[in-house]
C-alpha cells in the first residue's frame, strides 16, 4: 500500500471516529430549561444524574417550598447522582451511590432509552421509603436502567428529609404566603413533577403520561401528590406499594405540627426561627437524636393539603387516575402484637385484650388462631395491618369509590431467598440490606412472608443490583412477572398483559396474590380493615 493510500485510509477513519464521537456526544447531551446537560450510557440506555431541580434550601431557604434553580451556561456534567438529603444513619442496611449528604441536595435522576426529544416514551417517577427520615433516589434498588430498558423514562427525586423536610412552626406559617409550614420534603416532589412537565419531552419523555411511585414512606407521598390539589393534574397513572397518608405517616393538623416544632425548638434551646435556621446542617439533624423530642409529621396545612387527605378521597376531589397498589405479606412480624411473650392462644388473647380493651373477642374472629404456629400468622396479620396494609387497602377502598377509574390490588407473598454464604452471622435490615454487629441485635425470627419493601428489586426489575440475596430462578420468575405488571401498568394504566395472569380489577372484590403461583382471588380482608377503620383518627 503507498504512502498515498495509507494516509487517505488513515484520514477517512479520522473522520470516521470524529463522526462517530460526535453522534454520541449528542446523543448524551440534552437541553433543558436552565441549560445543556451531558450523561453518559448506562446499561445500554442513557442516564443523566444529579439534576437539580431546586435551588438550594439552605440559609433563609431552609424551610421554604423550593425555589427556582440558577441556569448555567455551558455544558453541566449530569455523571454522578447528587447529595443525599440531611438525615441519621437510621437504617443501617441502606446503600447509597450518592455524593456525599447535604442539604444542598434537592436533584433527580432520569435513565431514558430515547435518542431524542420526538418519542413521547411513558414516564415513571419513583419516591424512595424510609419513613421520611432517610432514603435517596440514588439506592440502587431503585435504579431506573431496567425499567428503561423497557421502554419508560425512568425518574427518582430526591426530598428533604425529617426535621428539614416537614417541620412545621408558628413564625414559618405566619411568614409564609400560603399561611402554611411543614411538607417542604412533599413540596420538593411536587417541585419535581413540575419539573418533569417541562423538561421530560427532551429526554423522550411524554408529560402527559406520568405515572408516580413508590414504597413505603414513598408510597404514602404517592397518596400525598394525589390528594395535593397542587399535584393531582401533574401525574396519569399512580402506584403504591406499602402504605398511603390515610393511616399510615397521617398528616396532623397545622396547629399540632406547630406546637411540636415549638417544642423542638425550646428542648434544643432555639426559641426563635432564626437561631434555628442559623443552626449547621450537622448540628440540627445531631439534635433530632436526643430522646423524647417529637416526630416531624406532615400538616393539614390549608395549601398543599385543604383538609385532611382521607377526606379528600372520600370527597373524589384527588387526582382521578388508574391506581395500583398493596401490601406485603409480612409487612410486620408476629413480635409486633406478642412482643416477648411465647405466641400461645392464652397470650395471643392477653394481647388482644390489652391492644383492644372490649373488643378482644371482635379481633379474635377476625384473626383466628388455634395453635402457635396459627399465632403467629394472625399476629403477623394483625401487626401487618395496623402498621401499613390496612391504610394501603384504605386508599384502594376510597379511589374505587370515588375516582372514576381503574383500580388494582395485590399482596405481595414472595419471600426473600437466603442470603449468600459470604454475608456470614450479618441479619437482614428493615431497608433490603443487612445489618452487623452490635446493630444487628439479637437474631430475629424467621421471617414468615415477604417483609417490608421485600419486593422492591423485584417490581423494578434490579435483582442482580443486590448482592445480599441468593437469587433463585423463583425469584426471576417473580420479578419478571411482577416487572411486567408495572410496565404495562406505566404504559397503560392496566397492569394486565400476554402471558400474565389476568388481574381483575378492585371493584370485582378481587386482588392479585404475587408469588410463583401468581393468582387471582376474592378480597378475603374487607372484614379485618372495616373494622379497623374505626380506629383511623380522622382530623
Amino acid at each position: 500500500m503507498t504512502t498515498k493510500i495509507r494516509r487517505i485510509f488513515s484520514a477517512v477513519a479520522v473522520s470516521i471516529a470524529l463522526t462517530l464521537s460526535a453522534n454520541i456526544l449528542a446523543q448524551d447531551r440534552v437541553k433543558i430549561a436552565n441549560g445543556t446537560l451531558e450523561g453518559a450510557p448506562d446499561n445500554g440506555v442513557r442516564s443523566f444524574k444529579g439534576i437539580p431541580f431546586g435551588a438550594p434550601p439552605v440559609g433563609d431557604a431552609r424551610w421554604k417550598p423550593p425555589q427556582p434553580v440558577q441556569s448555567w451556561t455551558g455544558v453541566r456534567k449530569a455523571d454522578q447522582f447528587g447529595p443525599r438529603c440531611m438525615q441519621r444513619n437510621v437504617f443501617g442496611d441502606m446503600n447509597f451511590r450518592a455524593n456525599g449528604m447535604g442539604e444542598d441536595c434537592l436533584s433527580l435522576n432520569v435513565w431514558t432509552p430515547a435518542k431524542s426529544g420526538r418519542e413521547k416514551l411513558p414516564v415513571l417517577v419513583y419516591f424512595y421509603g424510609g419513613g421520611f427520615i432517610a432514603g435517596d433516589g440514588s439506592e440502587p434498588r431503585y435504579d431506573g436502567a431496567s425499567m428503561a430498558g423497557r421502554g419508560i423514562v425512568a425518574v427518582t427525586v430526591n426530598y428533604r428529609l425529617g426535621v428539614f423536610g416537614f417541620f412545621a412552626h408558628p413564625e414559618l406559617t405566619k411568614e409564609s404566603p400560603n399561611h402554611a409550614s411543614g411538607n417542604y420534603g412533599l413540596l420538593d416532589q411536587y417541585a419535581a413533577l413540575k419539573w418533569v412537565q417541562q423538561n421530560i419531552a427532551a429526554f423522550g419523555g411524554d408529560p402527559k403520561r406520568v405515572t408516580i411511585a413508590g414504597e413505603s414512606a414513598g408510597s404514602i407521598s404517592v397518596s400525598a401528590q394525589m390528594a395535593s390539589p397542587l399535584s393531582k393534574n401533574l401525574i396519569a397513572g399512580a402506584i403504591g406499594e406499602s402504605g398511603s397518608i390515610i393511616g399510615a405517616l397521617s398528616a396532623v393538623p397545622l396547629a399540632e405540627g406547630e406546637q411540636s416544632g415549638v417544642k423542638f425548638g425550646t428542648a434544643i434551646g432555639k426559641d426563635s426561627l432564626a437561631a434555628l435556621r442559623a443552626m449547621p446542617a450537622d448540628q440540627l439533624l445531631e439534635t433530632t437524636a436526643k430522646p423524647g423530642l417529637p416526630r416531624f409529621s406532615p400538616t393539614i396545612d390549608g395549601w398543599f393539603f385543604p383538609k385532611d387527605p382521607g377526606a379528600i378521597f372520600a370527597a373524589g376531589e384527588q387526582a382521578r387516575v388508574p391506581l395500583m397498589a398493596g401490601s406485603n405479606s409480612e409487612e410486620s412480624g408476629y413480635f409486633g402484637i406478642m412482643q416477648r411473650e411465647k405466641p400461645t392462644v392464652e397470650n395471643y388473647r392477653k394481647a388482644l385484650e390489652r391492644l383492644y380493651p372490649g373488643k378482644a373477642d371482635e379481633v379474635f374472629k377476625l384473626y383466628p388462631a388455634t395453635s402457635e404456629n396459627e399465632v403467629m400468622d394472625a399476629a403477623r396479620d394483625l401487626a401487618s395491618d395496623r402498621f401499613i396494609s390496612y391504610s394501603t387497602w384504605k386508599w384502594v377502598d376510597l379511589a374505587t369509590k370515588t375516582g372514576g377509574k381503574p383500580t388494582y390490588y395485590y399482596r405481595y407473598d414472595r419471600p426473600r431467598p437466603a442470603m449468600r454464604p459470604e454475608m456470614g452471622d450479618a441479619q437482614p435490615g428493615l431497608a433490603g440490606g443487612v445489618v452487623r454487629g452490635a446493630a444487628a441485635g439479637p437474631p430475629r425470627p424467621a421471617a414468615r412472608g415477604a417483609v417490608h419493601s421485600a419486593e422492591i428489586e423485584y417490581a423494578m426489575g434490579n435483582l442482580d443490583g443486590n448482592k445480599v440475596y441468593a437469587w433463585t430462578p423463583d425469584d426471576y420468575k417473580v420479578s419478571k412477572v411482577m416487572q411486567e405488571y408495572f410496565v404495562n401498568f406505566i404504559k397503560t394504566g392496566n397492569p394486565n398483559g400476554k402471558g400474565l395472569t389476568n388481574w381483575p380489577k378492585f371493584s370485582a372484590n378481587q386482588r392479585l396474590i404475587i408469588d410463583v403461583n401468581t393468582r387471582a382471588e376474592a378480597d378475603k380482608v374487607r372484614a379485618r380493615y372495616e373494622f379497623l377503620d374505626q380506629f383511623y383518627k380522622k382530623q
